[in-house]
């Protein structure tokens, strides 16, 4: 049975990075199946941190509807295999990328697509990973409605666990089918450990793991590296892999 990670959070927090070294981890280090790692977020950007060109989108799928379908193929038929088309295939993982419609409008349409090829694709890979949009509004579209486990990555800021409180409210609000939800403070240090770790008391919130703020990191991002890149002895790898392993030890 495959298992489905998902990350959420506000914007500018790292859950991109958080999610590019969970693909990194179930890649080389759990090594039991295929992965789909799927860029839900209309802004999208995990296809940089994971060192992959994109060729095609769900969201240029969806455009595709408003054009001629070729002679002999229904819409859903179309669609279908232009989403197919849209699966990148890369060393040890596939991925799957939302994109943006093409002018103003909502997503819903891009969106709705996506849920429905996920559930179809998803039962062809050991794991699943979604990086889903920044913010709280967003939860209710998340893109698949089955999760094993929800990574909520905070900033190191009180602010950021008051955002987390209200993603974990409206998570329970919304009644998605969550298995275990995981806090993640990244970008940690010493300096704001104690302020941290007293806000999230406060909220009652529990917090999974850190993952440090490392030099490492920064020096691998500003050379334009994908985080396969990124060398083992990485404080921030090594962090997030000990979030993961805990996790994985559970399911």
């Amino acid at each position: 049975m495959n298992k489905v990670f998902a990350l959420a959070g506000k914007g500018g927090v790292g859950k991109t990075t958080i999610g590019g070294m969970l693909v990194r981890y179930l890649v080389e280090e759990v090594k039991k199946g295929p992965v789909l790692a799927v860029d839900a977020d209309p802004n999208s950007n995990l296809n940089e941190t994971l060192g992959v060109a994109v060729r095609s989108t769900i969201g240029q799928a969806r455009e595709d509807l408003k054009k001629d379908v070729p002679t002999g193929m229904s819409k859903d038929n179309w669609v279908e295999y232009r989403v197919q088309e849209a699966v990148i295939e890369a060393k040890g993982f596939d991925l799957l990328v939302m994109g943006r419609p093409e002018g103003p409008g909502c997503y819903c349409a891009a969106n709705s697509l996506a849920k429905k090829y996920i559930d179809a694709l998803k039962s062809n890979y050991s794991f699943v990973v979604v990086d889903n949009e920044a913010g709280m509004e967003h939860m209710s579209r998340l893109v698949t409605q089955d999760v094993d486990v929800l990574y909520v990555v905070s900033d190191p800021t009180p602010r950021g666990i008051l955002t987390v409180s209200r993603i974990l409210s409206i998570i329970g609000e919304l009644g998605l089918h969550i298995g275990k939800t995981e806090v993640v403070v990244n970008r940690a240090d010493a300096r704001n450990e104690g302020t941290v770790l007293r806000a999230a008391r406060e909220r009652s919130i529990v917090i999974a793991g850190t993952v440090r703020n490392d030099d490492a990191l920064l020096g691998n991002d500003a050379a334009g590296n994908s985080i396969f890149e990124l060398d083992r002895t990485s404080g921030a790898l090594s962090d997030a892999y000990a979030v993961f392993r805990a996790t994985m030890g559970e399911l």
